[in-house]
């Protein structure tokens, strides 16, 4: 499933060759563009994460947001123009992790307030009437709220794989490599899977990775009873694993949740 994922990618995103890949920034690189001054990429940069917003706000909200109306969308919009201005790299976490918690914050903050001073309708209350206490067609919205999550999914998923393309950029990796190079056989990528979350449960092993771009190798082999040829003829796969599990990708979450890990699965790849 994940194969076909990246493979679709390619096919269908031709802006993502590999002459161009290299020529993407990471968000966070991008941030630290933007805090240096060049606001004309602040602008595009928001823009372009226009859809993952309106997904973090509805999801918030447990409703349809409408961007040209509800004001909530314009709470979570400068909240993530107020991370760009607060984020800091040396923390430890990707820029997308921190923007959704800035934007929860704030519109958690909002909510507080609409509830105070206006005595808004709770959002659990939204089934049957709107935010002015006025009756619409529920088929309708129900209908609407439908369409609106089917598009953000396709769209929130594109721009996750856009972004863990930037990212695994960084160690040398392609989705055309990770494709070529990923495990055929289901116990094989259940073995790796399994090393992959060895190493992004650990915090330092995975801020070292991230400093230096090496695999710790010697590490992961004692960690995991299996022999250094298999960890470093895997390490491609291995590191984009770590970074999916590490980082703020759902959708990559989701499939590698399905594959479950076996210890025993280390000592037998060790025999090998």
């Amino acid at each position: 499933m994940i194969l076909l994922l990246f493979k679709r990618f390619l096919r269908k995103s031709p802006s993502f060759s590999k002459e161009k890949q290299g020529l993407r920034l990471a968000p966070e690189q991008r941030v630290e563009q933007i805090r240096l001054g060049d606001e004309g990429l602040r602008e595009q940069f928001i823009a372009e994460y226009r859809p993952y917003i309106l997904k973090v706000t509805s999801g918030f909200c447990k409703r349809y947001i409408d961007a040209s109306r509800d004001d909530e969308f314009s709470v979570a919009l400068q909240a993530f123009n107020e991370a760009i201005n607060q984020y800091d790299s040396s923390a430890g976490k990707s820029f997308i992790g921190f923007a959704e918690t800035v934007i929860r914050r704030r519109l958690i903050d909002y909510v507080r307030k609409e509830q105070r001073h206006s005595q808004v309708v709770p959002y659990s209350m939204f089934d049957s009437e709107d935010e002015e206490q006025s009756p619409y067609n529920a088929v309708e919205t129900r209908q609407a709220m439908t369409a609106f999550e089917t598009e953000q999914t396709v769209q929130e998923r594109r721009m996750e794989i856009m972004e863990l393309n930037e990212e695994l950029l960084r160690f040398g990796i392609t989705f055309a490599e990770l494709a070529e190079n990923s495990p055929k056989h289901a116990d094989s990528r259940q073995l790796l899977i399994g090393i992959a979350r060895v190493l992004a449960d650990d915090a330092l092993l995975l801020e070292g990775l991230r400093l230096t771009g090496k695999l710790p190798v010697k590490e992961l082999t004692e960690r995991c009873s299996v022999s250094r040829k298999t960890v470093e003829r895997n390490r491609k796969y291995i590191i984009s694993v770590a970074i999916m599990l590490s980082g703020s990708y759902p959708f990559m979450h989701d499939y590698l949740q399905q594959q479950p890990s076996d210890q025993s699965d280390y000592k037998q790849e060790a025999s090998k």
